[in-house]
């Protein structure tokens, strides 16, 4: 078994897994703005924000429901690629 778990640490996309997780809209859009980084770190970093989310469902199935953490993070995910926004 080989575990690549580590393998991102370092790429700033990991610590943008909080505009997702934590940080509303508008929150998002100053963040992004104030950081700087381009659109190809914002791409992994929606990457990174959806591993971890459906990671956490498939644990013990508690994230399953309609409202749930995991379930709104994968859909804002998802919405925002499909939108093609560069900024949430």
């Amino acid at each position: 078994m080989i575990d690549f778990g580590t393998c991102g640490v370092g790429d700033p996309a990991c610590d943008l897994v909080i505009t997702w997780t934590l940080l509303d809209q508008p929150a998002r859009r100053v963040f992004r703005r104030e950081t700087g980084l381009d659109e190809a770190t914002w791409a992994r970093g929606r990457g990174w924000a959806l591993w971890k989310a459906l990671l956490g469902l498939s644990g013990d199935g508690a994230g399953l429901g309609p409202g749930s953490a995991e379930r709104l993070i994968i859909e804002l995910v998802i919405d925002e690629h499909e939108a093609g926004q560069a900024e949430a």
